[in-house]
């Protein structure tokens, strides 16, 4: 039995990079091996184990081949007599298909095995798929598009970028889980150069796939792929303000329904949903002329009365990225500075148990006060 460290450990070390956690592979072993040292079996399709101290993930060496349909459309083999080259043929790009023996201490004593050249495309920035079976792979589409966003330096070969159409041709994109779209996606979207990975997904023709048509319509443009790089970079790297702003210029009920096709989380959809309707807001009025009545509206969509902080939160996002909403900010403080109880309190006694004559009351008095800070 010999153990390696594979994949990201190993080019991240090798970019000087900090390490987040390390996939093992035991070559020379089988199941029952592994059971008789104390691991402990978790993998449904392939035979993953946890380490019985340390509760590390330890896979033995496998081949894979094409049954079906997805990235779940595999027949795994793993034996003794599987190599650790073939284990690493199956990976993706040939920057995590190196490896680094590990000893008994759990040190990597030996150098860097690099079967598929990764050390070379390290250096010159290089996105290069291992085999032709990377094309067997949807999943590996989203990966390579987050990877770009990831390292933004990088550019993708020629060759893998016809694998990465092939993909998309196959029509194999459409069998991927929503769960792992939008787990690919959100990772992306918080990288370093989001727009990067959104510039993957065109060249490889997989955004009318992926994204919402009227997104894929945008960034078809040059200049919105321009104003799309300069407020991601404004915005935090946030999930829920990162997909607010690729998300604005979409209506709320796009946005609603592409949600539901990627399972995005319902705190990231109701955060763009809202900031959405607040750039329609600041579009409409862009001389400044709101009407309170719409502004009104769109505090009671963001709930600004019970989640002031998201409210805030919203608002701040909206200066970051240029949008002109002093004047909201001011409506709304002073909107929220009003008591309700007093409001009630002026309601006639034999009316205050009528929730609508007191939501049509504090409602009124909002609307005066934020006409009465936008004027």
């Amino acid at each position: 039995m010999k153990i390696y460290a594979v994949g990201g450990a190993i080019r991240d070390t090798l970019m000087g990079l900090p390490i987040h956690d390390i996939d093992y592979v035991v070559v020379g072993s089988s199941v029952d091996e592994m059971l008789a040292e104390g691991f402990k079996p978790v993998g449904k399709d392939f035979p993953v184990f946890l380490h019985p101290e340390t509760q590390a993930e330890y896979a033995l060496a496998r081949t894979e081949r094409k049954t079906g349909k997805g990235y779940k459309g595999f027949l795994f083999h793993a034996d003794p007599t599987v190599t650790l080259e073939q284990d690493l043929g199956r990976r993706d790009l040939t920057i995590n298909a190196m490896a680094q023996e590990v000893g008994a201490n759990g040190k990597l004593i030996s150098p860097v095995i690099d079967p598929y050249n990764g050390q070379k495309d390290l250096a010159e920035k290089v996105f290069r798929h291992v085999s032709d079976a990377f094309a067997e792979d949807p999943l590996r589409l989203l990966r390579i598009a987050r990877f770009a966003a990831r390292f933004p330096e990088f550019i993708v070969a020629d060759e893998t970028m016809v694998a990465l159409k092939a993909i998309v041709k196959s029509g194999e994109l459409s069998v991927l889980s929503p769960d792992r779209i939008w787990q690919e996606l959100a990772r992306g979207l918080v990288a370093s150069k989001p727009m990067r990975m959104f510039q993957v997904l065109l060249d490889s023709d997989a955004a009318r796939t992926i994204l919402p048509s009227t997104l894929v319509v945008e960034l078809s443009q040059e200049s919105h792929r321009e104003d799309f790089m300069v407020t991601l970079h404004a915005s935090p790297a946030k999930l829920e303000m990162r997909c607010a702003v690729v998300l604005r210029n979409i209506a709320a009920s796009e946005i609603r329904s592409w949600s539901e096709c990627v399972r995005m989380p319902i705190e990231v959809r109701d955060f763009s949903e809202i900031f959405s309707g607040l750039n329609v807001l600041v579009r409409e009025n862009a001389n400044g002329s709101y009407q309170a009545v719409n502004v009104l509206a769109w505090f009671n969509r963001a709930d600004v009365w019970r989640k002031p902080s998201r409210a805030q939160t919203l608002l701040e996002l909206a200066q970051k990225i240029d949008l002109h909403v002093s004047g909201l900010i001011g409506a709304m403080q002073q909107a929220q500075a009003l008591n309700p109880a007093e409001i009630i309190a002026g309601v006639p006694a034999q009316d205050r148990s009528k929730g609508e004559i007191i939501r049509s009351a504090v409602e009124a008095a909002r609307l005066a006060l934020i006409t009465s800070a936008l004027s």
